[in-house]
């Protein structure tokens, strides 16, 4: 439960950030667009690179153990830095906000939606669709993210790995389904610079911790 919690805690602190991805998801659902397809591709996506960048890793953990100690190394001093970067964010001489146009008058952006016709909703959600994979694999943060530093860390912890893997694949579906369906309610928390203030401190403070506690059996054995 403990490895499971630590993925969890892990993926939902790298998830919850300022972010394209995660303005795009806002903004669907604020505008209640095509929310389900989005959330699921967003979810899913991340599912597979937490997949792959764990049985990859694992793999190579399994035939060279001295891998165990980098996989420490490397995933200690990248949360470190992720903190440190959150705390930037966070106490930045303009602060991060979260902005997302809920107007009606955003429907007209990416196609015409002219009389509601079938033929217009199926263009509109093509458009989604391609929107939320660039927003997803064009990213390059989200393979340092799901691939390299969270299949890193779950090689950590050996034949637990999967549960490691198992809870940040479902800090990933809770976010996006929270974020995309509950955007209604937290639109109006999320965009103002203080929330996102407090909580990239937060973040940020669990991040280093994290980092430490990750290499502290480097030294003690």
């Amino acid at each position: 439960m403990l490895t499971l919690l630590s993925g969890l805690g892990l993926m939902f602190s790298l998830i919850i950030a300022v972010g394209a991805q995660n303005v795009f998801v806002l903004r669907q659902g604020l505008r209640r667009e095509h929310v389900l397809p989005v959330v699921l591709i967003c979810a899913a996506s991340d599912a597979l690179l937490v997949v792959a960048g764990t049985a990859g890793l694992g793999y190579l953990i399994g035939q060279l153990p001295w891998l165990l100690v980098a996989a420490r190394w490397l995933g200690g001093i990248s949360l470190v830095v992720y903190g440190i970067y959150a705390a930037r964010r966070a106490w930045g001489s303009n602060g991060e906000s979260l902005v997302a146009d809920a107007s009606p008058a955003a429907d007209a952006e990416g196609g015409s939606r002219t009389g509601g016709t079938a033929t217009a909703t199926r263009s509109r959600l093509a458009t989604v669709v391609i929107a939320t994979l660039a927003f997803t694999y064009l990213n390059p943060n989200v393979y340092l993210d799901t691939v390299l530093l969270v299949g890193s860390i779950a090689a950590t912890h050996g034949d637990q790995r999967w549960l490691f893997a198992a809870g940040a694949i479902l800090a990933s579906i809770t976010w996006f389904f929270a974020l995309g369906f509950g955007a209604r309610h937290l639109g109006r928390w999320l965009r103002t610079p203080r929330a996102w203030r407090i909580l990239d401190t937060g973040i940020a403070v669990l991040l280093v911790v994290m980092g430490v506690l990750l290499v502290l059996p480097v030294f003690t054995g």
